[in-house]
């Protein structure tokens, strides 16, 4: 039996979500790093919209990050991360929906408004982002979770978006955010499982058929 083949890029939220999923199943898999300016030809014929991560098994192709974070909760949950059923999956989609693009739009102002300087950032959506983020925490002030006190899926599919926010002004971040969120994110950033699903792959290398 082969192993599943993860394609990643290691610092998409999106694969760093489903790398988390896949490190507490305890799944192993053939994991090959891609460039995003520069897909490998295997990737794109297993999913032509050519975004990670991407994971092939004997099975089928799975594409979208919360699909890969299921599947391999599905075959072992150790710590419980789907204790809420489809609950936690739902939440997770709304509250990307919106604040992904405030994100996007904040961080990377001049791509949406032509006018901007580059490098410039956009305070107004920082706001509206922050403020998304707030409610989202709101458990925070008296769980150590964002469902109770201990990680479920909302956690982790949140927390890698969370910290692309953090990390475009960090001094912002830590002079603004709420202590508790802080905290919240921190304790994902310093432990060992994210630690291990961040370390550094060398870009695989496709080897194509001659003729």
């Amino acid at each position: 039996m082969s192993l599943p083949t993860l394609y990643s890029f290691r610092r998409c939220p999106f694969a760093m979500r489903a790398r988390m999923a896949l490190d507490v199943a305890g799944m192993t898999v053939e994991h090959r790093e891609v460039l995003l300016r520069d897909k490998p030809t295997a990737m794109l014929a297993a999913s032509p919209k050519g975004t990670v991560p991407v994971l092939v098994t004997e099975t089928g192709v799975l594409d979208e990050s919360l699909d890969i974070m299921n599947w391999a909760l599905t075959q072992h949950d150790p710590e419980g991360w789907l204790a809420d059923g489809q609950q936690d999956r739902i939440d997770a989609e709304k509250f990307l929906t919106a604040f992904k693009n405030k994100l996007d739009r904040y961080k990377y102002a001049s791509r949406y408004d032509p006018s901007v300087t580059r490098g410039t950032v956009d305070t107004d959506y920082r706001e509206a982002a922050l403020g998304q983020l707030l409610d989202l925490a709101l458990p925070l002030a008296t769980t150590e979770f964002l469902r109770g006190d201990r990680p479920r899926l909302i956690d982790v599919a949140t927390f890698p978006f969370v910290r692309q926010f953090a990390a475009v002004e960090p001094a912002w971040w830590t002079a603004t955010a709420p202590s508790e969120l802080i905290r919240w994110l921190n304790k994902w950033l310093q432990s060992e499982r994210f630690k291990r699903i961040m370390v550094k792959y060398p870009v695989w290398e496709e080897v194509l058929p001659i003729g």
